[in-house]
């Protein structure tokens, strides 16, 4: 059995656009260490790209969150230039967590452990990191709490005591 990391959602609106914050800039050399590990590993990693459409603003998640990002085929919606995405799968998922990448992984076989890293721990990694570990419960479901940022300090911190409370392996967290 192998491992695979899944980077959540490394996407420049996310980074240094619209949505961007000096957190998530500050974790782009971990989450490249962290996936040059695993391919000198030879073990699997995946992209994951938040993706919405033109009628972004008419959406529920744009009525609750007014600010156009992540829009397909723009600079926006790429994921971050640092982060080479090579030969690796990009998964492209229009709502927080994604149930359809749970039945893809299932359909890939068996892993050891699922690692996920990225953006935005209080939004997308914690909605992923759950949905895996629904789906997959004798799996170690991990998360790299120096490989992900939330919107803020305190929604980060609460996303990560969140996936601990569900079972969710959260490594590297800075005691404060």
């Amino acid at each position: 059995m192998t491992k695979i990391l899944i980077v959540v959602d490394m996407q420049n609106d996310f980074v240094t656009g619209s949505l961007g914050s000096e957190q998530a800039k500050c974790i782009v050399p971990n989450v490249q260490k962290k996936i040059e590990m695993y391919r000198m590993r030879g073990d699997k990693v995946m992209f994951t790209r938040d993706t919405h459409f033109d009628d972004y603003l008419e959406t529920q998640e744009g009525r609750n969150l007014p600010v156009v990002h992540c829009i397909k085929n723009t600079t926006g919606y790429e994921i971050v230039p640092e982060l080479d995405t090579k030969n690796d799968e990009i998964y492209d998922k229009v709502s927080f967590g994604s149930t359809d990448l749970a039945k893809q992984l299932a359909v890939k076989g068996e892993f050891e452990e699922i690692e996920l890293c990225g953006l935005c721990s209080d939004i997308c990694v914690v909605s992923n990191a759950l949905i895996l570990k629904a789906q997959f419960p004798e799996t170690k479901i991990t998360v790299d709490a120096l490989c992900c940022a939330g919107v803020t300090e305190e929604s980060h911190k609460a996303a990560l005591l969140t996936m601990k409370m569900c079972q969710v392996n959260v490594i590297n967290q800075r005691d404060e």
